[in-house]
């Protein structure tokens, strides 16, 4: 599903093997360069990954690797694919890749200072089509030990809901900056679980309350488009 013209937001994924650890590592300093010259992209962090389940630095997955990329169009993003040597390079790294094209619909907070989805809203986004969460907050040191002691229920509730299909955890760094991007079934599912779940209702209250964010992030996708596997299997196949 492609819409000729309209922003689109990507997520990529990239899992290698233990020989490709300390490759795919350096492709984390080598590839700013290229990105920040990449005609059309609006905005872009590469990314660590992890299980999501603590936000410690033993949820770290050293063997998965992530680029988020907000495009001014398909275009920009099929140029990229095309020509950068970006992609290029982690073709030669990873064995296993997952990509999704996502209409932003909803953005709210700021990532390193700006909103990078607040030009890029689909104010009509494709009817029926699978959602895409992107949660990320920057932690006030003074309150990481909360942070982490209120993550384990918080993160098995949400794994328990009916119509997510797939959570993990990325960062720009295995602590402080942490967020997580969720596949749901649809905008029903996920409405069930922000308002309905007593933890996360819990954790959202106790944010505001205790101030455990010095930035903050919650942006929503419909899923336009997605192509390969993550540990052997498409989550939204």
């Amino acid at each position: 599903m492609r819409y000729d013209g309209a922003p689109v937001a990507t997520l990529h994924l990239f899992g290698v093997s233990g020989a490709g650890v300390a490759r795919a590592l350096l492709r984390m300093g080598l590839d700013r360069a290229p990105l920040a010259s990449t005609p059309g992209l609006r905005f872009s962090k590469l990314l660590g990954t992890g299980s999501g389940r603590t936000f410690t630095l033993r949820d770290a997955d050293p063997r998965r690797w992530g680029l988020f990329g907000v495009w001014d169009d398909a275009a920009a993003l099929d140029a990229f694919e095309a020509g950068s040597p970006v992609p290029r390079a982690w073709a030669g790294i990873a064995d296993e890749r997952w990509r999704a094209e996502l209409a932003p619909v909803r953005s709210r907070g700021r990532w390193a200072g700006r909103d990078p989805l607040a030009s890029a809203l689909w104010t009509q986004p494709p009817a029926g089509a699978s959602v895409a969460v992107l949660t990320r907050a920057r932690i006030r040191s003074s309150r990481s030990l909360a942070f982490w002691r209120a993550v384990p229920p918080v993160s098995a509730d949400l794994h328990r809901q009916p119509g997510l299909r797939d959570a993990i955890g990325i960062g720009e760094a295995p602590v402080g900056l942490q967020a997580t991007f969720s596949v749901w079934d649809s905008a029903a599912d996920l409405t069930a679980y922000a308002y309905g779940g007593d933890p996360h209702r819990q954790a959202i209250r106790r944010t505001r309350d205790e101030g455990w964010y010095a930035e903050e992030l919650f942006s929503r996708f419909a899923v336009l488009a997605r192509e390969g596997t993550v540990n052997g299997v498409d989550p939204l196949g």
